[in-house]
């Protein structure tokens, strides 16, 4: 597999332990402490690597399916926390709906279930007799909700009907399952609403589509850009898709990392969603569909994490701060150790997460290098020396400076220095993901741009057979060129500009490459 793929088989569970006495090296393995791999050289390997050492996710016996553990999972809570009060904003009400979908009723809506055809997973047998139907398991839930919304609406005065469930979906994927980023069952929020009118379901995927924003580049510190989808990379069976798209340089990959649908009236016409209007008469509701999902953590993995594990912005770690006792011998360790516990307090207290590290059966070096692989934002060391002087030390994660801070002025220092840190990974991200941008105006510079693996802003005629025709292209073992996405922040197009794959007048700018 090539060196820019995310591996997925199961890390050995021979890693080289690293130096150090016998002690060490069996602590070392036990633990998994420590990569084999660097991302720069073997981007996939480190991957699998640090999504199992730094105790995100545990390999399960099912191929393509994964453990979340406690630390990924609370990053997926503490999105959900932001997620969930700001669609409730927009008089957004939570439900759920069953795992299961009749295949009558899957396979209701053609273009959509073809879509996902290849995807979807099938209960066949119940104990050891077969089921007379076969049941879908969902791998999304138009099809599930939308027979209840033609129930459930008559006249206008039941509009908008505004939905969402966080739940699971299965979409049994063959080739290439990667933790986060492609596996067959994850989690997700699903949002389904219906409309009147299309100004009102027009305004709402923008609305949604910026809370994905906000969840990319405020909390995960991942700039991303805002655009729509060609008509070949549309949601099967939508009237127009808008997604949130992020880069990984070091693959030269784009990543989907959420997408807001405007479905139109298709999926009111074929589920005879009507309703009653202010003149009596019958009309279609306007219809939308979006959701985000525990990608978003594989791409938080893989755009900041570095040699010595996953960096987790401050915004999104369960634990911001870690304190660790540094105590020298004939010091006076009982003192050390109750200024950490006094650190943690004060530090929780002013609703920072912070924990303490007082394993006695662990050296501060190796408590280092554990948590610098869980990715904590912040390390504080507390030993002889700072018990002294009143002040603690804090080391940070993004880029290992140290910095001595006075423990009566740790709670404000610290705040800053976490501010901090989530700005620079958002800065030192944004300024990488930007280096990688290359414009582009012809066929020879976009093939060039693509080995250099790069995102590539292109003028374009917005002609479906010519995407299908760059992609044949340009299809090869790392996969095809296809559309990422057209951004709403468009570049001046000059008259007479041409598109780069076929000469023909361009219509805007879009922005192409590899994806996942």
């Amino acid at each position: 597999m090539a060196g820019n793929e995310v591996k997925t088989k199961n890390p050995s569970s021979k890693q080289k332990s690293g130096g150090g006495g016998g002690k060490k090296k069996e602590v070392k393995k036990e633990t998994g402490l420590g990569l084999t791999n660097k991302k720069a050289e073997n981007f996939g390997e480190w991957y699998s690597e640090v999504v199992v050492n730094s105790e995100m996710i545990e390999y399960y016996d099912i191929s393509g399916c994964y453990i979340l553990r406690p630390w990924a999972m609370s990053i997926w809570e503490i999105m959900q926390a932001f997620f969930d009060p700001e669609i409730k904003k927009l008089k957004i009400k939570n439900c759920y709906f069953p795992l299961f979908v009749s295949p009558g009723v899957l396979e209701k809506e053609k273009e959509h279930v073809e879509g996902f055809a290849p995807e979807v997973a099938w209960v066949t047998k119940s104990g050891q007799t077969d089921l007379e139907v076969p049941i879908a398991i969902r791998p999304t839930s138009e099809t599930v909700m939308y027979p209840y919304f033609s129930k459930w609406i008559r006249g206008h005065r039941d509009l908008p009907l505004k939905l969402n469930q966080w739940c699971n979906v299965v979409r049994w994927e063959f080739s290439n399952p990667t933790p986060f980023i492609r596996s067959r069952e994850f989690l997700w929020q699903e949002g389904h609403t219906a409309f009147a009118k299309k100004e009102e379901a027009d305004q709402e995927v923008l609305d949604i589509l910026e809370l994905y924003r906000r969840i990319y580049e405020e909390y995960l510190a991942i700039p991303v850009i805002k655009g729509k989808k060609s008509e070949l990379e549309k949601f099967a069976g939508g009237l127009y898709t808008t997604s949130v798209e992020a880069f990984i340089p070091n693959t030269g990959r784009g990543v989907q990392g959420a997408t807001s649908h405007c479905l139109g009236q298709n999926f009111s016409k074929m589920f005879n969603i009507e309703f009653e209007d202010e003149n009596r008469e019958k009309a279609r509701v306007w219809q939308n569909s979006w959701a985000y999902s525990t990608r978003t953590i594989g791409v938080m993995v893989m755009v900041h994490g570095d040699d010595k594990g996953l960096v987790l912005p401050p915004k999104v770690a369960s634990v911001q701060v870690i304190v660790i006792p540094v105590p020298y011998k004939d010091a006076d360790t009982q003192g050390i150790l109750d200024a950490c516990s006094a650190t943690v307090n004060t530090l929780v207290e002013a609703g920072i997460r912070a924990e303490s590290d007082l394993r006695d059966n662990y050296s501060p070096g190796w408590k280092y290098s554990h948590w610098e692989m869980k990715g904590v934002p912040l390390r504080i060391e507390i030993g002889p020396k700072d018990l002294a002087n009143q002040q603690v030390r804090a080391v940070r994660r993004d880029n290992g400076a140290k910095i001595d801070i006075k423990s009566a002025d740790s709670v404000v220092e610290i705040k800053k220095l976490l501010d901090h840190i989530q700005q620079n990974l958002f800065e030192v991200a944004k300024q990488k993901r930007d280096e990688c941008i290359q414009v582009i105006h012809t066929w020879d510079e976009f093939v060039q741009a693509l080995s250099q693996r790069k995102m590539i802003l292109a003028p374009w005629c917005d002609e479906e057979e010519v995407e299908v025709d760059v992609k044949a292209r340009t299809k090869g073992e790392t996969g095809a060129a296809k559309t990422l996405c057209s951004p709403f922040e468009q570049p001046e197009l000059p008259e007479g500009t041409k598109c780069f794959a076929s000469g023909k007048p361009a219509k805007k700018w879009s922005y192409w490459g590899r994806s996942y």
